[in-house]
């Protein structure tokens, strides 16, 4: 009897595996990564690189016009995941965000770049004392300014700032409302091929870490730990994808911006960014960054770097 009843546990064990199997794809299908993103950001790029395709869950997708309405939206649970890079990323985590940075990225800085008309008395980068500088509060741009002032030794009111989002920046550099005007990637792209504005310093030789971050929802990295983790995975292949066909990937960047191939194409030769580990750089990066913005009073209180991060998905990298 003892055996016949091991053998009929084992019959219907063996009658179930495929039903639980199929439970588990059904349960991974039924998946959903809610990933914020800004124009031209991952959902580009991965499109580009082919890494959409057989996804075993389902991305629902959210595009932002800049990281500061994007951040909200994490804070907000309206997505689970997000890339932005270090400045705003910083700032929202001062805020108070729910949020941790699992996966870095880390490019030359130098596709972030205050920018001036062709015909300013403007040519190096301490021209711009005293001068007005457009740049949204937070932003990657803020920390080029702040960058320049601290290198040049400069008080906290040597620069006069225009808090403004880049659509209405590039309006104010344009009417001469302001004197320069400091962004990033296609941006810069196209204030210098389409505008004829000169970039008078970047983010290279050191100024800015050339760090992005993508940020997860606590409830993401406990819930959805195996989609994120095969997100982060399947967004690091396309970044070397990337470095190594810059011209398909211009073109498909090109076309999701609306801009020309030569804007999307100068912007991706001028970042050169690929997906690194969490390790004690990086920390010590975004320490640096983050001392920056309390010394300039854009956080109210120091902000821990170490305590940010979550390298637990540092393996996925490959």
């Amino acid at each position: 009897m003892r055996q016949t009843s091991i053998l009929t546990r084992r019959r219907t064990l063996l009658l179930a595996a495929p039903a639980l199997l199929l439970a588990g794809r059904r349960a991974a299908a039924e998946t959903v990564l809610r990933v914020g993103d800004q124009r031209g950001g991952a959902q580009a790029l991965m499109k580009a690189a082919g890494v959409l395709n057989d996804l075993p869950y389902r991305v629902e997708w959210s595009q932002f016009a800049a990281a500061a309405p994007l951040l909200e939206a994490v804070n907000a649970n309206a997505v689970d995941t997000a890339f932005a890079g270090d400045a705003p990323v910083t700032f929202a985590l001062a805020s108070g965000i729910a949020a941790k940075i699992v996966g870095v990225v880390r490019g030359t800085g130098a596709s972030t770049a205050i920018v001036v008309p062709d015909g300013a008395a403007i040519h190096r980068a301490d021209d711009l004392r005293g001068k007005r500088i457009a740049t949204n509060r937070g932003s990657i741009g803020h920390a080029l300014v702040l960058a320049v002032a601290e290198r040049y030794g400069w008080p906290a009111d040597a620069v006069k700032l225009a808090n403004l989002l880049p659509a209405d920046a590039k309006t104010a550099l344009a009417g001469g409302a302001v004197e320069a005007w400091s962004t990033w990637n296609t941006y810069v792209a196209q204030a210098v091929l389409n505008d004829h504005a000169r970039v008078v310093v970047d983010g290279s030789q050191g100024l800015l870490t050339g760090l992005s971050f993508q940020v997860a929802r606590p409830e993401a990295i406990a819930g959805k730990r195996t989609a994120l983790g095969d997100f982060i995975a399947r967004v690091t292949r396309a970044r070397r994808w990337g470095l190594n066909n810059e011209t398909a990937y211009a073109a498909v960047l090109a076309a999701d911006i609306g801009v020309s191939e030569a804007i999307a194409l100068r912007s991706l030769q001028t970042e050169r960014a690929a997906a690194v580990p969490i390790d004690a750089a990086v920390i010590a990066d975004e320490q640096r960054t983050a001392d920056r913005y309390l010394a300039a009073r854009v956080i109210p209180e120091r902000l821990a770097a170490a305590g940010v991060f979550d390298a637990s998905f540092n393996g996925v990298l490959g």
